[in-house]
């Protein structure tokens, strides 16, 4: 049977909850409704349900009810668990009071004090160079740059990143500007875009580090990454025919310094054997005059001793080196006539020379020749010369 269901009996046996007894078909009246509940409540607490005590003890069981919810909301707003990457600043009237660690907290409620999550472990990152007053820079040698980078960094200090800047995201992007401006402004063009990217982000992420260290930001840089570092697009062009005549004439360069090593080398060694050669004369006519001073010291000593044999000597060698290289020999007779004697010595030679063998012709030697050539003309020359002695 339904609670509104006709024939009910009121707080007996019927169903209506509120106690109706089915004489009214309509929907309970609100206020029936409110008195029902704080009965209910009142005996909750003690109370004995009835109208005579209704608004002491409903009284009491509401104000339990907002004790309790009370304490309940202070003990909630009292409890901070802080997650492994975080870091907790806990605030009293606004007044830094100290840096809470991960794990379960519990401090004053608000409005005592208030607890500010702070992610330390996060890496956040900057990007710098997206418009051109940003990017366009000068360099030393008054060119213009195209630069952009790319800054990581994370919270190192809650409390410093949390009270010593209002915006530390801002303050970290004027510093890496400045900073970059003022080491690509001390370096030259080609060093920024070719050579030295790496080493102007290195400089460039320690002086903005420095800065902000100044500052008291509480923020580390992770990395510092030059993305891009170019030519002006409007300058492109130009650059492109700039970078092609430097490799021109670093290549024109190198071929003259191979022509240049080539002929030094050629003509450092002319010079070395021209000095060589020059110093094997000097010996050899060193030696020879040396030779030539000993033997004629020793044919002066021969000369002491024996003036007559040592003359007879000399006479027979300067003739043996005169006529040794002579192939004809004419001599007259010895009564004055006009009859000549001619000698072919180079037919004789050559009859001789055919009649020897093959052992003989390998040992021969000019001296021998000489000797023999001396042997034969003495048996002519020699007695004329002894006579007109």
């Amino acid at each position: 049977m339904a609670w509104n269901e006709p024939g009910g009996s009121g707080n007996g046996n019927g169903r209506d909850p509120w106690g109706n007894g089915g004489k009214d078909q309509g929907p309970p009246d609100i206020d029936e409704v409110v008195r029902n509940l704080r009965k209910k409540m009142g005996g909750l607490f003690g109370g004995s349900g009835r109208r005579s005590s209704d608004d002491g003890n409903g009284n009491t069981g509401i104000g339990a009810l907002i004790i309790i919810a009370i304490v309940g909301w202070l003990v909630i707003d009292s409890s901070y668990i802080i997650n492994e990457k975080e870091r907790g600043v806990v605030l009293r009237f606004g007044q830094y009071v100290e840096t809470i660690q991960p794990g379960f907290n519990i401090r004053m409620p608000r409005p005592f004090e208030k607890v500010l999550r702070v992610d330390v472990n996060t890496i956040r990152s900057l990007s710098i160079g997206k418009n051109y007053d940003e990017s366009y820079m000068l360099t030393q040698d008054e060119n213009i740059v195209d630069v952009r980078f790319e800054v990581q960094y994370r919270i190192k200090d809650p409390r410093d990143f949390v009270f010593n800047d209002a915006t530390p995201s801002n303050s970290l992007r004027l510093a890496t500007e400045s900073a970059v401006r003022e080491i690509v402004g001390k370096s030259g063009m080609d060093y920024v875009i070719k050579d030295g990217r790496t080493e102007v982000s290195l400089r460039a992420r320690d002086l903005v580090q420095k800065i902000i260290d100044n500052y008291n930001t509480g923020i580390e840089i992770t990395s510092f990454n030059m993305q891009t570092a170019k030519e002006p697009e409007q300058v492109r062009a130009a650059f492109a025919d700039a970078v092609k005549a430097q490799a021109d004439a670093e290549r024109y360069k190198n071929e003259a310094q191979a022509y240049q090593n080539e002929v030094v080398g050629k003509a450092q060694g002319a010079a070395q054997r021209t000095i060589l050669d020059a110093e094997g004369y000097r010996a050899r006519v060193v030696e020879s005059a040396v030779g030539e001073a000993s033997r004629f010291s020793q044919l002066l000593s021969e000369y002491e001793r024996a003036p007559e044999v040592t003359r007879e000597r000399l006479y027979i060698e300067t003739m043996e080196s005169v006529l040794g290289n002579s192939t004809k020999i004419m001599t007259d007779s010895e009564g004055g006539g006009n009859n000549l004697l001619y000698l072919p010595l180079d037919k004789i030679m050559q009859q001789s020379q055919s009649s020897k063998d093959t052992s003989d012709a390998t040992a021969w030697s000019p001296r021998q020749s000489s000797s023999s050539k001396s042997s034969q003309n003495r048996q002519f020359v020699a007695p004329r010369s002894r006579g007109d002695r």
